[in-house]
């Protein structure tokens, strides 16, 4: 994780610091040191370290080296190192002191003739080799991946590292068992040309060179500081009262956390007060059970059999019954204050909304709405461009596509007469009937015809037939 400073501006420059992922704050790089003995003073220079610890490939992998040179290097400085046969290209992590701490770490001898040398400072033909070399790590692995499963090889491949003049190359794997690859060593040197090191690693190392979050929210501990792997097994989490879940307490490698370790010496300490071999209490009742030690509260729980009762006892409550059990006498019952029932169901919190209360059958009667504002609004604009009257919306909030003005009720007397829009209606006056010296009024309806009964017709009148919104013609 780098530091706030170490970001970029979005011409691409660097800001801040401008080391670009290379400063001192220890974020920056994997398995980054802190040289917190940088400014000790010295009384006597010659006796200061001089050693310097290099690491390979983005700080995967750390050597000591001797600076046999007169030149003095900082930290974060490309330097050119013997290698195999040839020389490799690596990265000062620390110097000074710090690193003779490391080398006590890992004992490492400082006066061992049989380390290696720091030969100069990396030049420009030094980088442009190992950039090459860097180049053909990823084609590597691809093919020693698809060689190594064409011999049927139990392992896999992690990583392939090249050294910076090209003359050898590293192959880390994992495997389960002994893996038998003398022919496929052969095969790697024909097909890379190149001196070939199989080197196999745990799961552990393999997590620690990919990388990844762990479920703290953090980088990996194994891909940022934690240099050495310390066994961890199931004890520990018993000793903390975890609960035995294989999937909560796997790593992103499959095994325990490393991080179970860390609060196992504080734990030790608060269990050094609890008394031991007080697993089991004679009663009358029966053998009560430990179950669980509370070391924040120093309680211990205790449950007898075919009961679904939890006591919670003191240490010094503990200690007295343990003293009569010793001498053989049981007692009549757990003395405590809060015996716990755990024939109830706990009951789990329910699931509260706090945006508002919404749900779903709210926000579709919202969506129902809307879609329906939307369809009276597009048959309002169909009406209007059809040069009609917009259809009158009912107080439920659908449209009435029924006429806006209602028709007169027909007489009673009379059967079959219409009566006749006024607009629509002629002003001329038919054969037979007085003309309308009045006028219509407007938006009113003239008044019925009077007709003849039904069945009664004169014998030399002929029926007429009429038509709406047209002037009829006698026949």
């Amino acid at each position: 994780m780098g530091c706030s400073s170490c970001g970029t501006n979005k011409n691409g420059t660097p800001s801040g610091c401008k080391s670009n992922g290379g400063c001192s704050s220890g974020g920056c790089n994997r398995l980054n040191v802190h040289d917190w003995l940088a400014n000790l003073p010295f009384h006597d220079p010659e006796s200061s370290c001089k050693v310097i610890e290099v690491s390979f490939n983005n700080g995967s992998r750390k050597e000591f080296y001797r600076n046999g040179t007169l030149q003095t290097f900082i930290k974060h400085e490309l330097v050119t190192v013997e290698g195999v046969s040839g020389f490799d290209v690596g990265e000062v992590s620390a110097t000074g002191e710090i690193v003779r701490l490391q080398m006590k770490k890992r004992h490492v001898d400082e006066f061992s003739p049989e380390m290696k040398k720091i030969l100069r400072r990396a030049g420009d033909m030094d980088i442009q080799k190992w950039k090459e070399s860097k180049s053909r790590e990823k084609d590597a692995l691809t093919r020693s991946r698809a060689i190594a499963r064409q011999f049927n090889l139990q392992m896999k491949i992690c990583e392939v590292e090249i050294q910076a003049d090209g003359r050898k190359a590293t192959f880390f794997y994992t495997a389960d068992d002994r893996v038998d690859f003398r022919e496929l060593i052969k095969i790697y040197a024909g097909e890379f040309k190149v001196k070939v090191e199989m080197k196999q690693i745990g799961a552990r190392q393999e997590s620690a060179k990919v990388g990844g979050i762990g479920s703290c929210g953090r980088e990996l501990c194994c891909s940022t500081w934690l240099s050495d792997f310390k066994s961890v097994t199931t004890t520990i989490a018993r000793y903390q009262n975890l609960s035995i879940n294989q999937t909560k307490l796997s790593g992103q490698c499959g095994r325990l956390k490393c991080c179970l370790n860390y609060e196992l010496d504080t734990y030790l300490d608060a269990l050094q007060h609890f008394p031991d071999h007080a697993d089991i209490l004679y009663t009358e009742k029966g053998n009560a059970v430990l179950i669980k030690k509370d070391i924040f509260r120093n309680l211990m729980w205790y449950v007898l059999p075919d009961s679904n009762v939890h006591y919670p006892l003191s240490i010094e409550t503990v200690k007295k019954i343990k003293a009569l059990n010793s001498k053989g006498v049981k007692v009549e019952e757990l003395e405590t204050t809060e015996p716990v029932t755990t024939a109830k169901k706990e009951v789990e919190p329910q699931f509260v909304d706090v945006v508002g209360q919404l749900s779903l059958r709210s926000l579709e009667r919202n969506s129902q709405k809307r879609k329906q504002k939307a369809r009276e609004q597009q048959q309002r604009d169909r009406d209007t461009r059809q040069g009609g009257q917009p259809p009158v919306s009912k107080p439920g909030g659908r449209p009435d596509n029924r006429q806006q003005q209602q028709r007169p009720p027909r007489p009673a007397d009379q059967k079959g007469a219409r009566p006749a829009a006024p607009e629509q209606r002629s002003q001329q006056p038919r054969p037979g009937q007085q003309p309308n010296l009045q006028g219509n009024r407007p938006n009113q309806p003239q008044r019925p015809r009077t007709q003849a009964p039904t069945g009664t017709r004169p014998p030399d009148q002929k029926p007429r037939v009429e038509k709406r919104g047209n002037d009829p013609k006698p026949e």
